[in-house]
């Protein structure tokens, strides 16, 4: 068994892995935490985050050589080997400004349609992970708002609704993106029908009831991505927070629409609420529970880098108990104010890159996702486990090769004594405070 250790103490990262051998278990009883591999939750699909327009400006600031490293961080074989990318359909708050594909109302052919935005920043960083990569994400594409013509308060901005008379129109513009990103290389797996449906933000938003997000899949964009030979596309609903997630799954999937929905997409922005997950993932048993954005606001949180990291550790380990299928992460890279984004709503990545000097910091987020995404692969199930104390966070998965990953994150101060049973083995190691661990079995 390999072992990875990771604490953080003076501001400084300490990484240790050592061999321990497996040996005959002779009735271990205290301290213990049992491994069942042969009883298996959901398939996870991965782990990711979102190549933004503000990500892909920061990368284009650095030298061609510091670009291959902060590329190798994300996508590489030593790095958090990331598979899922998410992506938005024109302008989110993180963009240099607003902008739109198209924004002439009278162009129903949408031939004044253009992805030269995109083309900018956001293909160029997607096209460098894609390469290092070796092959093509698993991608999703999200609209934060229709173009303004097309909704009722005629901004990009603050909410507003889609009106009735460009449903349609609204639907094939998605599929025109769709196929846009497409024909540049970029197979397109997933989309989410609208980011944070019950928001009004003063950044790009637009916002659908449950009731008008059912109406909209089923009657519009559904029937448009059969028309133009997009069923391969999974759609997810409602990408906001997890406290209302099962209330929108109810409003959303019914008799007809069952078929449409592939999944319910969720952010971390009001707690927990893992509960949440759970109930969902009981109702809608065969449904994809993506975890589609979180991130560290610095309007709302000045933590210490050890919180933050923590954060990120204790939520993924909290949803993929509760059945989520894949997590992607907020803005992979940021500059050093935490942005570009057009309103100021700066926030935390686990790259920062000092868009003046040539230089990039990274954070300690980025080692805790990586404790995950480097040793979880693609399509692992989640296992069985019990633990003795609620002051280890925990989770365990079996990879398709067979190979064992149990990550374990201790948020005290006090190291925690483990002793680790599976298959009749036993292991004794130690948690140290304030750490996250992966252990790795064959």
């Amino acid at each position: 068994m390999k072992l990875i250790i990771t604490r953080y103490e003076n501001n400084k990262k300490h990484t240790i892995s050592q061999d321990i051998e497996l040996i005959e278990d002779k009735g271990a009883a205290m301290n213990v935490v049992n491994i069942y591999p042969d009883i298996e939750y959901q398939t996870f699909h991965g782990f990711g985050g979102a190549v933004t327009e503000a990500a892909g400006y920061a990368y284009s600031k650095l030298s061609k050589e510091n670009q291959e490293k902060v590329i190798d961080k994300y996508f590489g074989k030593d790095g958090n080997r990331y598979n899922m990318i998410r992506t938005h359909i024109d302008s989110c708050d993180f963009s240099l400004n607003n902008y739109e594909a198209m924004s002439d109302p009278e162009d129903v052919e949408m031939k004044s349609f253009t992805l030269a935005r995109d083309e900018k920043y956001i293909l160029p960083l997607l096209n460098a992970g894609q390469k290092k990569r070796g092959e093509p994400f698993d991608l999703m594409l999200t609209p934060w708002s229709p173009p303004a013509f097309m909704k009722t308060n005629g901004d990009r901005n603050h909410g507003g609704k889609l009106k009735a008379e460009f449903m349609g129109f609204w639907a094939e513009y998605i599929c025109r993106y769709i196929k846009e990103y497409e024909k540049k290389g970029f197979p397109v797996n997933r989309i989410t029908v609208q980011n944070e449906p019950e928001a009004v933000q003063k950044w790009d938003s637009c916002i659908f009831t449950g009731e008008e997000e059912k109406v909209f899949l089923r009657d519009y964009l559904y029937p448009a991505f059969i028309k133009n030979d997009l069923s391969h596309v999974k759609v997810n609903i409602w990408d906001h927070n997890k406290e209302r997630l099962y209330e929108r799954a109810k409003a959303a999937i019914d008799g007809e629409t069952d078929k449409m929905v592939d999944g319910i997409a969720f952010h971390w922005y009001t707690g927990d609420h893992f509960e949440a997950i759970g109930i969902t993932r009981d109702a809608y048993p065969k449904k994809e529970l993506l975890f589609t954005e979180g991130c560290v606001e610095y309007s709302r949180f000045s933590a210490s880098q050890l919180q933050n990291a923590q954060m990120y550790a204790h939520d993924i380990i909290g949803n993929m108990n509760a059945g989520m299928t894949g997590f992607l992460d907020w803005n992979i890279f940021l500059d050093e104010k935490g942005g570009p984004n057009h309103v100021n709503n700066y926030c935390d990545a686990p790259i920062m890159i000092d868009t003046e000097n040539d230089t990039f910091e990274e954070k300690l987020s980025l080692d805790y996702i990586g404790h995950f995404s480097r040793y979880i692969e693609k399509d692992a199930k989640r296992i069985a486990f019990t633990k003795y104390t609620d002051r280890l966070e925990m989770t365990a998965l079996k990879n398709p090769c067979g190979s064992i990953v149990m990550v374990a994150l201790n948020r005290t101060e006090k190291e925690l004594p483990v002793s680790l049973r599976m298959n009749g083995k036993t292991a004794d190691i130690t948690v140290p405070g304030n750490s996250i661990a992966t252990a790795l079995m064959s």
